[in-house]
């Protein structure tokens, strides 16, 4: 693995992990096909529906009434069990910090990280935007709320709790902090982290934010010159655009130091150079209004702290709001931070992720990250939505920007590929962030020939349905290596009590056998997570035979190194190289043909190794040879465990192999325990 990194990368946090849920897309899997495809993620409403979610009638029937939205699917659902509530207090819980704990955990299971298991300190940082759930369903039951108490009901819904939930539930030991700034709440959010890794405050960090609007199934009311869309679409930077829609979801991205990231070999997604936030201040019309100024400063001073050149930016996934006045000053404040670029009008695309699924408000900066991220990782620019012909107030002919609206390859010339990703809060809080593709590594070294996949969960339903999540994943992604695959099921992931293990060969192997669910070789047992004591046991005479353990002393060097001392070490004693006892020839396993046997070199050969393996077997029978050669195949099965991470309870005097392999690298190379 390339852990090696420049000068201008010393500053660059990597993006090692990422999850989100966003309205007809559970997954980030999901969420690309819809931007891939130009999915515009939004429901219309019949009256029925409407009626039927509670929306009074008259307002239905307002004509200023819009009736659409962004849905996100099942957010009443919670496994509450899982992070260790009851069931009346997950009831109560804002579902807004319930999703984003949810996405937290997704989060750092795809990184390949088990909190119990890492020794370093992880922050989070994230927000959320005003409880509709506490104002529109519990506050309309005051018995429920007095039954479970106001102070209660308050931890359980209010803003300061979001980030400190997260920690208290996955025992995190990094800055807690939550961040409020409206529309720009997550992508600050996202600053914040990346200055708290640089600062060394903590040594991961999570960051996002979390934005659900209830009821689900309703529309607005439209109102001229406001920010709402009349007709359920959001037309960014269109001649016909009048605004946006609210919609919800929740966006994590898992960050490290670029360096660190390399050193433990964990995947990354991208890359971030630089970012900053700042504030509009007074200079703008009014307190909601944005400012042309403000959008520049923020801009510029993410790429210094970047240290690229702007020439190289080839995409910037805006804030684009669709509505006249804020397309056309986010326009102005781009084409002013880049006119210092050389480069002809028209080479960098612009996309606005509220064109797909409307705007999530807390979480629409990390939406749009994570749009950008897997732009950057398949190399294409999804296209921007509902793009006709441009607003006339902006000057697109002679800017450097065009409004991407078709699935676009994104090609690189002598740089890596790089975007901005911008979000700017109703109230002037700016965020700006550079991000770049991720450096290539170089790939995971061999492995042994057979592999160790491991699952564990909390229900046998649940270790059923990540069975066929990994048959899904395996079949999916056949340019992974099945050894990292292995290694990440083993370290990176935390250990329940229903447990499932099978050894394979390769990938065909591993596919077949989950999905039979082969029970000679898919192995599921419940065990409860304690710490388990070790024992090391070793057999006495009757046990031996010839060959035994040669696949191990030919595939593992640290058995091998102590079978070699011990023989070294026992030559003087016995007056023979046991080595020469146990391991006898060097045939394969594969037979020769009757044609071939007829050969008078070949039958001759054949007689000299059974007579080779007579003589040995008749020495390894003898007691004299027998102890030595058991103690020392035992010893180094038991130096070999230690080396994995394996430490007896009994028999703790034995010396510790100086090269101990590390369980904490995560290079696909190391043992499976």
């Amino acid at each position: 693995m390339n852990t090696l990194i420049q000068d201008d990368q010393l500053y660059d946090i990597a993006i090692v992990g990422m999850a989100g849920r966003f309205p007809q897309s559970r997954t980030i899997e999901e969420f690309w096909h819809n931007l891939r495809n130009g999915v515009e993620s939004i429901t219309f409403f019949s009256d029925e529906e409407l009626i039927a979610a509670g929306v009074a009638p008259e307002l239905i029937h307002n004509p200023h009434y819009v009736k659409a939205g962004a849905v996100l699917e099942d957010v009443e659902l919670f496994d509450a069990a899982f992070f260790g509530f009851n069931p009346k207090e997950a009831a109560f819980i804002d579902p807004q910090h319930r999703l984003f704990l949810e996405c937290t955990w997704e989060t750092l299971e795809r990184a390949g990280y088990a909190v119990d298991q890492y020794e370093g300190r992880i922050g989070v940082y994230a927000g959320s935007n005003l409880n509709s759930y506490l104002l529109f369903h519990l506050y309309t039951n005051p018995e429920l709320v007095d039954s479970f108490g106001g102070f209660q009901t308050r931890l359980a819904n209010d803003k300061d709790f979001l980030a400190t939930r997260v920690s208290y539930k996955l025992n995190l030991h990094g800055p807690s902090i939550n961040i409020q700034t409206a529309c720009s709440t997550s992508l600050v959010a996202v600053h914040m982290a990346c200055q708290s890794l640089l600062n060394q405050e903590c040594d991961m960090a999570l960051a996002g934010g979390s934005s659900i609007q209830l009821p689900q199934k309703a529309g607005y009311l439209y109102q001229e010159g406001m920010i709402f869309s009349p007709d359920g679409h959001c037309r960014a930077f269109d001649a016909e655009a009048q605004g946006t829609l609210g919609s919800s979801g929740a966006g994590v991205v898992l960050l490290k130091r670029l360096g660190d990231a390399l050193a433990d070999g964990d995947q990354i997604h991208a890359v971030i150079k630089g970012s900053a936030i700042n504030n509009d201040g007074a200079a703008k019309v009014g307190f909601t209004a944005p400012s042309v100024n403000g959008q520049v400063s923020v801009i510029l001073e993410a790429q210094s702290m970047a240290q690229i050149d702007p020439a190289t930016i080839t995409y910037i996934e805006t804030h684009g709001s669709g509505t006249p006045l804020g397309d056309q000053i986010e326009m102005a404040a781009l084409t002013q931070a880049f006119q210092s670029v050389e480069e002809p009008t028209g080479y960098c695309a612009i996309g606005s992720l509220k064109t797909n699924i409307g705007h999530l408000d807390a979480a629409a900066g990390v939406g749009s990250l994570i749009k950008t991220v897997l732009s950057l990782q398949h190399h294409i620019i999804p296209p921007s939505l509902n793009f006709t012909q441009p607003n006339p107030a902006i000057d697109f002919a002679n800017s450097p920007f065009y409004v991407n609206t078709t699935p676009s390859e994104w090609h690189a010339d002598h740089t890596p590929r790089r975007a901005g990703v911008s979000s700017f809060g109703m109230g002037g809080t700016n965020a700006h962030v550079i991000v770049e593709e991720a450096p290539d590594c170089m790939p995971s070294s061999s492995s042994r020939s057979q592999q160790v996949l491991v699952l564990s969960a909390r229900t046998d339903t649940a270790l059923e349905t990540m069975t066929d999540q990994l048959v899904d994943h395996l079949k999916q992604h056949p340019e992974q290596s099945l050894a990292d695959i292995a290694y990440t099921s083993q370290v990176g992931r935390k250990r329940f009590a229903h447990r499932r293990m099978l050894v394979c060969r390769d990938r065909d192997d591993a596919l077949a056998t989950l999905e039979q669910r082969h029970p000679q070789r898919v192995l599921t047992s419940v065990r409860e997570t304690t710490n388990r004591p070790v024992v090391f046991l070793f057999s006495g005479l009757g046990d031996q035979y010839l060959n035994m353990s040669r696949g191990l002393y030919h595939a593992e060097p640290v058995f091998r190194e102590w079978v070699d001392r011990c023989a070294i070490a026992l030559q003087r004693h016995v007056g023979l190289d046991i080595r020469d006892v146990v391991f006898v020839g060097d045939f394969t396993e594969t037979r020769p043909s009757e044609a071939a046997a007829q050969k008078p070199d070949l039958r001759a050969m054949l007689r000299s190794r059974a007579n080779g393996e007579d003589a040995a077997t008749q020495k390894l029978h003898q007691t004299y040879l027998a102890q030595p050669i058991l103690f020392t195949i035992e010893y180094a099965l038991a130096q070999l465990w230690m080396s994995w991470g394996v430490q007896p309870e009994c028999g703790k005097g034995l010396p510790q192999h100086s090269s101990r392999i590390s369980l904490s690298s995560k290079v696909s190379d190391r043992p499976t325990d």
